[in-house]
């Protein structure tokens, strides 16, 4: 009998029995697209920002080392898909945290806000200072699509794909504990 089912629902029945793999890809993904708009569109990360890729950095880092372990050790697979769903959330808090910065719903740190410019400063040494670095500041929008910020679409997309491996998981250690009971 042919497989007539639609490419999309294969692909999350795959995912579904891999969400190790789905995790590896979107973080791959979210870090190509991140050095992308860096490196050919030039715009500059903040500080917020590096935080976002450097979760997804360990994503990828647990995520692979979970594949590469799949047909040897169990056991070890699953605590490192756990390890890669708390990452995930990770990057859920640390993106959300910067959309709602960017968004004005809260203070940011005064390390990379405009709120934290000293006003009572004297020009020369405000000059002085900024010639010395390189500020981008992590509540200003450089980019945005549909009214939602690359860290919003990095919460949207972490959070759907924490949820997706979340129940993945716990679906793959049901199905273990009802066959071995």
């Amino acid at each position: 009998m042919p497989n007539n089912r639609n490419p999309l629902a294969q692909l999350i029945c795959y995912f579904w029995y891999n969400p190790l793999m789905l995790a590896f890809v979107m973080s791959a993904s979210l870090l190509a697209g991140a050095y992308g708009f860096q490196y050919i569109g030039g715009l500059a990360p903040c500080d917020l920002c590096w935080t976002q890729r450097y979760a997804h950095m360990v994503i990828l880092g647990l995520s692979g080392a979970g594949l590469l372990l799949k047909k040897y050790d169990r056991p070890l697979q699953n605590l490192y898909a756990w390890a890669v769903i708390i990452a995930l959330d990770v990057s859920i808090a640390v993106s959300g945290y910067h959309a709602g910065i960017e968004q004005k719903w809260w203070a940011g740190p005064t390390t990379c806000t405009a709120g934290g410019i000293n006003a009572s400063a004297d020009m020369e040494s405000l000059f002085d200072s900024m010639m010395e670095s390189n500020l981008v500041l992590c509540d200003e929008i450089p980019w945005e699509m549909f009214g939602i910020s690359m860290a919003g679409y990095n919460f949207l997309i972490s959070f759907i794909v924490a949820q997706f491996v979340t129940f993945a998981v716990i679906f793959s250690l049901r199905k273990k504990h009802v066959r071995t009971s």
